[in-house]
């Protein structure tokens, strides 16, 4: 399989564990990782594969998910998001929406939803591109093919710029792991449904379609 840089075709390993291959670019003016703007015009000649970019420089190309766990995503989205239009006072991306935090890195949760007011201050041509932000609230649904650990540590990240809120959710456990900026993580085993709080007042994720 073939990458292509703005200017340059390069090869990348067959993926022979389904979860991700991690590539550094080294660039030939200094070693330094890749920008923000760069990962953009990356994707941007890239559109078919799913990628984020770590704080440290290394572009991660993911595996699709399978069906099940595709299915899991729409139907928290769309809770999410038929929420968000009757509270009125956020927007809601689903997993092809990324923000480039203050880190550095730029990851695109399944779910996620940034308060109103944040973003009127963008221009039109930034609400084009991956937002410098964090958002208030992300969700992480874990597929099989996720690294447990891996996806604590993504949580934590989430959390130490600047998002309020998070759920880490994982059907193959039945759990939620409540990340808040505010206090420490909390597990809860096979719950019916989660709360919102005061992050998203009168949220209510229903769990009868994700276990």
């Amino acid at each position: 399989m073939n990458i292509a840089t703005t200017d340059t075709v390069i090869p990348i390993p067959f993926m022979t564990d389904t979860r991700s291959v991690r590539l550094h670019f080294d660039f030939e003016d200094q070693k330094r990782k890749m920008t923000p703007d760069e990962f953009w015009r990356f994707c941007s000649v890239n559109r078919k594969l799913r990628a984020e970019l770590t704080k440290d420089g290394d572009v991660i190309i993911m595996a699709p998910t399978g069906f099940e766990s595709s299915e899991k995503n729409i139907e928290i989205g769309s809770q999410l998001l038929n929420w968000a239009k009757k509270n009125g006072n956020g927007k809601v991306t689903d997993s092809n929406g990324a923000y480039v935090l203050p880190n550095g890195a730029t990851y695109a949760p399944d779910a996620a939803w940034v308060r109103k007011d944040r973003l009127k201050d963008f221009t039109p041509a930034q609400m084009k591109k991956f937002l410098p932000l964090a958002p208030d609230f992300v969700i992480e649904l874990r597929s099989e093919s996720d690294s447990l650990n891996d996806a604590k540590a993504k949580m934590i990240e989430w959390i130490e710029n600047g998002v309020q809120l998070g759920w880490f959710i994982d059907p193959q456990n039945k759990q939620i792991h409540v990340y808040r900026s505010d206090r420490d993580v909390t597990i809860l085993d096979d719950p019916a449904s989660v709360s919102g709080a005061d992050i998203l007042p009168g949220f209510e994720l229903d769990l009868a379609e994700v276990w």
